[in-house]
């Protein structure tokens, strides 16, 4: 794509906008680029800042023999930041031209971010009523009235935790990073090969030590461990006794039974078995995910998974009756092959199990996923059947008594949808809501961690402080240039600074 901007607007945010029409799209300022393709679309867009403090708007898009534009003019606003004016302006800009052009209007407007509910938590936080909130995200951000309401009714939900929130509180990740097979959608940091879970055991005895030693500076700075979430690839890739031995650093290093919430991914319903189940809730687990994606095989064996939808009600019935309370799944919605009755059939069936915790997602084209290598025309800004079976999931969560407790949304989803997390009453999946929300502090342990370390206090009304540590991305980067000292130094200067700050 072929972009032209100028004023004082941050190019990036320009691109992601383009990136709801033109999925997958890449830019440049280069009038070669058009050699390659006359399907090329071409944006101009210039903001210019006014004296009083408002903006204008001119934008113009081209393609091929389809042509836009528009100019916006936005006054001066008491009630918001001019940088967010700006931003307003902008996004009406693109999304007039790029909506004539295309014949498209998305449904989360001109919101970009991975967090469409922030907006919303922000408007409640100063102050403005739930019916203000709906009604100001479908004038000002052009979300649609359903997804405005969505939108409001997750940062409520989510209130109560941000509003309770204690700086001296933190959780803890640890990554398994070994799968099975490789879904053909999947680009996170987990490994299939043989030769790479071979090194599974030199993997454990490396993240044992780093949990003992990122368990014992958690304990010198003080902090109370709310969550503890072990996560993949698939941690019940793991046999009997490994995952024994895992269960048991934990175990070493902090009384699970004052836990808020333990969780355990066995997304893999070929991997779970009686006897890790038995493991997990003696050891404490208070949570597992048994994730089926879809219960139609024909899909199943698209996407790469090696079960079937009897396997995973097989898994399910193994972790209900191991007695753990807390069960979740995850569906996909859009996911290649499937369509709204197959969608349909396998979440009805899901809704009657009654798991504690639904999160429903949207299928997002992943750069290093194998559709994308292997069809460059995944991408679908519509997204055929997909935004009725996101509304159908919603609907019947809400009917059958879930409601929605967290929501992010990733680039390049089929339709630009949502993932949201739903949750019966009481059993609100506390670790997503502490990492989406960035409400504490999270040590993450293992190949392709990230920790994060927040400075944040509700109370005192500070700005929030985050920092990022990021652990090797691959197992044999791991093994061979850990950087757990690194890490904990971070930590250490991180808390060191916060305490200075507060005197």
């Amino acid at each position: 794509m072929k972009l032209r901007v100028s004023g004082n607007i941050n190019q990036y945010y320009v691109q992601t906008l383009c990136m709801i029409f033109f999925p997958g799209e890449k830019f440049s300022e280069d009038a070669d680029i058009q050699a390659a393709s006359n399907a090329v679309p071409e944006l101009s867009l210039a903001l210019v800042e006014n004296e009083d403090g408002g903006v204008n708007v001119h934008a113009e898009l081209s393609l091929e023999e389809k042509y836009a534009s528009c100019d916006k003019i936005y006054p001066h606003r008491e009630d918001i930041t001019h940088d967010r004016l700006k931003k307003i302006a902008v996004g009406d800009a693109i999304l007039s031209v790029c909506g004539e052009v295309i014949g498209y209007r998305p449904s989360w407007g001109m919101l970009v971010g991975v967090r469409p509910s922030k907006v919303a938590t922000e408007m409640l936080e100063s102050g403005m009523s739930k019916t203000r909130v709906k009604k100001t995200l479908v004038s000002d951000y052009f979300v649609i009235p359903k997804k405005a309401a969505l939108a409001t009714e997750v940062a409520l939900n989510e209130a109560e935790f941000v509003k309770t929130a204690d700086d001296g509180e933190c959780s803890v990740y640890i990554s398994i990073p070994f799968c099975p097979t490789r879904c053909a959608y999947c680009s996170f940091v987990s490994y299939t090969s043989r030769k790479l879970l071979a090194t599974i055991p030199d993997y454990l005895i490396a993240l044992g030590d780093e949990i003992n030693k990122t368990f014992a500076l958690i304990r010198e700075l003080g902090l109370r461990v709310k969550t503890v979430y072990i996560g993949g690839g698939t941690p019940t890739i793991l046999d009997e006794d490994q995952l024994d031995w895992l269960l048991s650093m934990v175990e070493k290093n902090v009384d699970v039974r004052t836990l808020d919430e333990y969780t355990l991914e066995a997304g893999r319903p070929d991997t779970i078995t009686e006897g890790k189940m038995r493991v997990a809730r003696l050891r404490g687990v208070n949570r597992i995910s048994v994730n089926p994606q879809t219960l139609n095989d024909d899909v199943l064996k698209i996407i790469g998974r090696s079960h079937t939808a009897d396997d995973f009600l097989r898994a399910y019935d193994i972790a209900r009756n191991s007695e753990i309370p807390i069960i979740n799944t995850d569906v996909i919605a859009g996911l290649p092959g499937d369509k709204f009755s197959s969608f349909a059939a396998s979440y009805d069936k899901i809704v009657s199990l009654k798991p504690e915790n639904i999160t429903v997602h949207t299928f997002s084209v992943k750069k290093a996923s194998d559709f994308l290598k292997n069809s460059s025309h995944i991408y679908s800004i519509r997204g055929g059947d997909v935004g009725k079976c996101v509304d159908y999931s919603q609907i019947t969560a809400q009917h059958e008594g879930y409601e929605p407790y967290y929501m992010y949304r990733q680039k390049n989803t089929v339709g630009n949808y949502e993932n949201v997390g739903f949750a019966l009453g009481g059993y609100k999946g506390l670790y997503n809501i502490y990492m989406m929300e960035e409400i504490h502090s999270i040590f993450a342990c293992g190949a392709g961690a990230v920790s994060k370390f927040v400075d944040y206090n509700p109370k005192d009304g500070s700005p929030r402080v985050i920092e990022r540590f990021f652990n090797p991305k691959y197992p044999y980067e791991y093994l061979s240039d850990n950087k757990t000292e690194q890490k904990l130094e971070a930590a250490r200067e991180f808390y060191e600074r916060r305490s200075l700050k507060k005197g």
